[in-house]
């Protein structure tokens, strides 16, 4: 049977959104997740998480965020999926800074083997769009058929229902 897994990075808190800082209750992609679960609630839902947490403070956060991509870090993730092999698609999602995904999604794509899955990646920016982000992941996970992606606006996160459509369409 064939089973999907909604893998996903969030940030909470202070966020750039439509020129300014905002503090969020919700990551951007943790609301567009809410809105794919509730379309497809047999999935399974995994939040791609760092044990050592970045700074509350969005300006300090992303001077860490150019650190780790600089050092092409791969930080340590605070928990794993147990059973991979199960899912044969994974929706995976996360915000677009400088063009890539954050480095704790490298960590979970090169944690895995995804040979013969389909990885249906989305993303959130505030203006970078695709930036390099899927041929990055297309790089860290050989052999897995990875689809085009969806593009949303963090500040429409909320107001994604067409994006997620397209989430879901790309997983048939």
């Amino acid at each position: 049977m064939a089973k999907t897994l909604i893998a996903f990075y969030s940030r909470r808190g202070e966020n750039y959104v439509n020129g300014s800082i905002r503090n969020l209750a919700k990551g951007n992609n943790e609301v567009i997740v809410e809105k794919i679960k509730a379309l497809l609630p047999e999935a399974d839902v995994f939040q791609i998480d760092t044990v050592k947490k970045y700074s509350q403070d969005y300006m300090v956060c992303i001077e860490e965020a150019k650190q780790e991509l600089r050092a092409k870090a791969r930080p340590e993730l605070t928990a794993e999926v147990e059973d991979m092999d199960q899912y044969d698609t994974v929706i995976l999602g996360y915000p677009c800074w400088w063009g890539l995904p954050p480095m704790a999604v490298f960590t979970f794509l090169e944690s895995y083997d995804f040979s013969g899955k389909k990885i249906v990646p989305f993303f959130s920016h505030e203006g970078s769009c695709l930036g390099g982000s899927i041929r990055q992941i297309k790089m860290a996970v050989p052999g897995a058929h990875v689809t085009e992606g969806v593009a949303i606006h963090g500040a429409a996160a909320s107001h994604s229902d067409r994006e997620v459509r397209l989430i879901l369409q790309q997983t048939k």
